[in-house]
């Protein structure tokens, strides 16, 4: 079925009014949610609020929605239960405080924002116009920004989170996009993609390299062939521009990109690239020094301070920028082992989870709560490359809402083609 609604258009008459209102606030929520997370500070806070309140005033629905005993948000809780007690295992084991973990338990809205969704059921339109609001928003303040002279456009956060949100946002309005809204995702996709350059963000292209490989190949045409042809085409074409164009080769930093690995081979590592292959370096020797346990949760800095230029008087950017700038090395150098594998069991778990609810939802195309989770644990995973993903409280919070969101969406879409599935009622 081509149909991507999560629940019927109305409630029954017979409903009760709390429901009636929860699912008004959760629709809010999710509205709020991609149409703010980086158009205002504190973008998150609307949401925050919406979870909160719908999840009081439709406490029947969630009451109920726990006794329903789904798989998928058992699944999601049993993770954010294993994340928070590593984290507060690392607590004890090193005696720091609290605030080294507060982008960890942001996780606690995972499976939170999962029974949020499944139970109040907001439609799937409502997340895919806030994100299409959030991604012209994010175009806006990056012109505006570089229009009155910033370097790169940072939003209310940073240069990369800024890009990598705006990606997610893309993602939304791709696989939650409603049947022939294909102008709407044409334009979400230019205002990215100007997001991303005018942010100098350089990581984030190769996810979104995927999420447009990905689109090539669901497209409607019988050809295979044409699909791949299309895809490669439009790369190429598009790297074309950008060589051709000085003026986006500034912007995109691939002229300084050049210049600090030729500076990081003759021993300098005071640049941006430069820092982040020193930081690799050093997260693979704490690795080996402490694979059991790490430095501890957020202090990777402290691993840093092992390199004589770091422990000097002299204060360097480089040794004080708070993270790995790299999912694994961030995760291996601070929890060790088990910290590598809690990574591979953050991303895995609801990409197992989505794939599931996919196959059980009957979508025939790749789209639908589903196949946008898929996607954005994969684009997190590869922005997670160039960036520390959960060391920022934007994206950090951004994945558990987001994923914990799908999840409970997909869940309720999946129940039609399941055996003795609980209704919508």
């Amino acid at each position: 079925m081509n149909s991507l609604r999560t629940q019927p258009t109305s409630l029954p008459q017979s409903a009760p009014v709390a429901s009636r209102a929860g699912v008004g606030i959760a629709e809010l929520g999710v509205f709020t949610l991609t149409a703010l997370v980086v158009s205002m500070p504190s973008g998150l806070l609307p949401f925050g609020l919406c979870l909160l309140l719908g999840s009081l005033v439709g406490w029947r629905s969630l009451r109920a929605g726990i006794a329903a005993r789904s798989g998928a948000l058992r699944a999601v809780g049993w993770l954010t239960v294993v994340v928070i007690a590593m984290s507060l295992l690392s607590i004890a084991l090193f005696e720091h405080g609290l605030r080294d973990v507060d982008n960890r338990s942001r996780f606690l809205v995972l499976p939170w924002a999962a029974l949020w969704a499944y139970a109040l059921q907001p439609r799937q339109v409502w997340l895919w116009r806030g994100a299409l609001a959030g991604v012209f928003a994010a175009m806006l303040i990056a012109l505006l920004q570089v229009m009155n002279g910033a370097d790169r456009a940072e939003g209310f956060t940073n240069a990369i989170v800024f890009a990598d949100i705006a990606l997610m946002l893309l993602v939304v309005v791709a696989f939650c996009r409603p049947v022939g809204a294909v102008r709407w995702l044409v334009a979400a996709g230019v205002a990215a993609v100007v997001v991303i350059v005018l942010s100098g963000s350089r990581g984030v292209w190769l996810a979104l390299l995927a999420t447009v490989g990905v689109l090539a190949w669901g497209a409607p045409w019988h050809s295979a062939r044409m699909r791949l042809l299309t895809f490669v085409g439009g790369a190429v074409l598009a790297v074309g521009v950008v060589v051709s164009v000085p003026a986006l080769t500034d912007q995109m930093r691939l002229g300084e990109l050049q210049s600090d690995l030729q500076r990081y081979e003759v021993g300098d590592s005071d640049s941006s690239a430069g820092a982040r292959i020193e930081r690799l370096h050093v997260a693979w020797d704490t690795l080996r020094a402490h694979p059991l346990t790490g430095v501890g949760v957020g202090r990777f800095d402290d691993a840093m301070r092992e390199l004589p230029v770091c422990s000097s008087g002299t204060w360097l950017l480089r040794c004080h920028l708070g993270h790995a700038h790299n999912d694994l090395a961030e995760w291996g150098a601070t929890q060790g082992v088990p910290g590598l594998l809690l990574l591979i069991a953050v991303y895995g778990v609801p990409l197992w989870v989505f794939v599931r609810l996919h196959r059980r939802s009957g979508q025939v195309q790749f789209r639908g709560p589903a196949a946008a989770g898929v996607m954005i644990v994969i684009s997190y995973a590869l922005c997670g490359l160039t960036q520390s993903m959960f060391a920022h409280q934007v994206s950090a919070s951004f994945y558990s809402a987001m994923v914990g969101i799908l999840v409970g969406l997909a869940a309720r879409q999946a129940q039609p083609a399941m055996p003795k599935a609980v209704g919508n009622a």
